[in-house]
């Protein structure tokens, strides 16, 4: 359907949902209005809509579809990798909400992938962070959030191995630079010992 069509489509949901509460073909509309919110790409509008027909209609028959639309909608509203990553959190606990309430379902499959894919894009949010911090040379920092990956991901292993090497690697310079600083307080730097010349 042509962009405009979907939005005709909301409207015309919409009124028959607000001008029919009672009909049979309201449950039906809700349904199809959050669907084509979703399809017009207003994720935002479709989250709404389809968390509003979960509470609702908790024992619709149609629920795992509804728990996977809520999980799609917000994996495709995910940001990048450099801002918070709610919805890819959200998106997580849907899908698994979903595998774990229905696993019979025909949704479920496809929720494991989506979920495998919104962790993924969770580890990376983590291992940017770390990154800017080893970057920054705050060593502490990104060994906790690297640790926390290795901890958290171990079953994407690509992420887990590098957050493993590179938090090893934080760790040690974190150990370092803390010995450095003892030994300068304690002993003064090198760098004390021009002032007297």
């Amino acid at each position: 359907m042509a962009q405009e069509d979907w939005a005709d489509a909301v409207e015309y949901f919409t009124k028959l949902r607000d001008r029919f509460p009672f009909s049979p073909y309201t449950v039906q509309a809700e349904l199809l209005l959050a669907n084509s919110h979703f399809n017009d790409g207003k994720y935002a509008e479709a989250l709404q809509a389809y968390k509003e027909f979960e509470s609702l209609h908790p024992s619709d028959p149609r629920i795992p579809y509804v728990l996977f639309q809520i999980g799609m909608a917000n994996y495709k509203s995910m940001g990048s990798i450099d801002k918070p990553q709610h919805q890819a959190a959200e998106a997580v606990e849907f899908f698994r909400r979903l595998i774990q309430s229905y696993p019979d379902s025909e949704f479920a499959p496809k929720a494991k992938d989506h979920l495998l894919l919104a962790r993924r894009r969770l580890a990376e949010h983590e291992l940017f962070v770390a990154d800017f911090y080893w970057r920054a040379e705050r060593f502490g920092s990104a060994w906790e959030r690297y640790s926390f990956v290795v901890e958290q991901y171990k079953d994407i292993a690509d992420v887990a191995a590098y957050a493993e090497k590179r938090s090893q690697l934080a760790f040690l310079e974190r150990q370092q630079r803390s010995a450095e600083q003892a030994r300068a307080e304690k002993h003064g730097s090198w760098k004390d010992w021009f002032n007297w010349l």
